[in-house]
């Protein structure tokens, strides 16, 4: 008997290709030395970035044309890269330039732009990572906000998730990375309580992070945001910049639960979307419920500071 008339009528048969049926934002990718359209963007799954979440990245908007604090980005991507003991094939010039071109390439004049690394895939599926070959690759999108425009009107619904981060003694929170199971399911308790999204706890009992994001709480117009355990994040770091040239307090430190819903103001802040007003948490409003003084005072000076080419660049579109 032939192998063909072996083979059952409806059994598979091996495709030369991969047809790929999703829908994907209007982008450009840079991989493997090619600047391509995003839908054609592809990783190997046995890329242990995939299979591990062994990776790190780093995240910067373009606001009219113009990159944000690029050059902090750039420090904590290096920064995660030596860490994890990961090498790329381009420098700090060589990754800026990149950027540029996913974004000139996408013609967006806002974008929300990655930058990231994996431990790469072996050749021979070795489990040992350091026969991975470590794989660089960027993106520019359409710029996106963790709040709607609604949202930023309003202030933004936040429930507290008993979910616990991951602690600073297993995985070091200065490394962009890409462990977001414990903030995935702190969305999920925030989505079935009916909140916009949710902040998680430390290890100690102390609200930590949210997805994405940090968060700051004003009390007696003093600013204080949670020092363990969280990202130290770039729009954070701009939170206290601008505090220092206004003339305000603002200190890391435990921040527990009671005091952020004591709080007169709380706010997020995240390359996602600046500055962020929170007007409800679990249910209760903050203070009166409604967006604060500082709050949209330091709303309007992070966006002001887009302008500023101490603080941005601009994209060297065609």
């Amino acid at each position: 008997m032939s192998q063909a008339a072996a083979t059952p009528a409806n059994f598979p048969f091996l495709s030369d290709r991969h047809l790929d049926p999703h829908a994907y934002p209007d982008g450009v990718v840079f991989l493997d030395g090619q600047y391509l359209p995003m839908s054609q963007a592809e990783i190997s799954v046995l890329d242990w970035g995939f299979l591990h979440s062994d990776a790190t990245y780093d995240t910067v908007h373009v606001w009219d044309g113009r990159f944000f604090r690029l050059d902090l980005h750039l420090d904590r991507f290096f920064g995660g890269l030596e860490k994890l003991r990961m090498t790329i094939p381009f420098d700090r010039d060589g990754v800026a330039d990149i950027l540029h071109n996913c974004v000139a390439l996408s013609g967006h004049r806002a974008a929300y732009v990655e930058m990231l690394c994996t431990r790469g895939a072996s050749p021979t599926f070795s489990r040992d990572p350091r026969q991975a070959v470590n794989r660089f690759m960027a993106f520019a999108v359409p710029f996106g906000s963790i709040a709607n425009a609604e949202q930023l009107r309003r202030g933004l619904h936040v429930a507290i998730s008993d979910k616990v981060r991951i602690p600073p003694a297993s995985i070091d929170p200065s490394i962009k990375n890409y462990h977001w199971l414990d903030l995935v399911r702190g969305l999920y308790d925030a989505y079935d309580r009916g909140a916009d999204t949710a902040l998680i706890l430390d290890f100690n009992g102390n609200v930590a992070e949210g997805p994405g994001f940090n968060v700051f709480c004003v009390k007696d117009d003093k600013l204080s945001t949670p020092a363990v355990g969280v990202l130290p994040g770039i729009t954070r770091r701009t939170v206290f910049d601008l505090c220092a040239e206004a003339g305000l307090s603002a200190v890391a430190t435990d921040v527990g639960v009671t005091a952020l819903k004591a709080a007169d103001e709380v706010f997020i802040t995240s390359t996602a979307g600046g500055v962020m007003p929170v007007t409800t948490i679990d249910g209760a409003p903050v203070a009166d419920g409604k967006v604060g003084p500082i709050t949209e005072r330091l709303m309007a000076l992070y966006w002001k500071r887009h302008e500023d080419p101490a603080w941005s660049s601009a994209v060297r579109y065609p």
